[in-house]
């Protein structure tokens, strides 16, 4: 069975439109996940819990997709 890793992080931007970090050593490891499902309960209780700050910004990284481009690529290199 194909695992679809999540990781959540978030942290303090440089400014609310944009998503550069303020601080990258700054940055909150939430966690890694097994579906999105899961990682999405814990973006959201972050994303709540820190509503008040504007500065502050939560994601949700498929991990997933950058292990299948990997394996894609893999495949590519050894047809081509």
């Amino acid at each position: 069975m194909t695992q679809r890793l999540h990781l959540v992080f978030g942290g303090e931007l440089v400014s609310p439109d944009k998503t550069a970090f303020k601080d990258v050593k700054d940055i909150h490891i939430v966690g890694m996940f097994p579906d999105y499902a899961s990682a999405h309960a814990a973006w959201k209780a972050e994303a709540q819990r820190t509503v008040d700050n504007a500065h502050m910004r939560y994601f949700i990284a498929h991990i997933h997709r950058l292990r299948d481009e990997e394996t894609a690529a893999s495949a590519t290199e050894e047809l081509g």
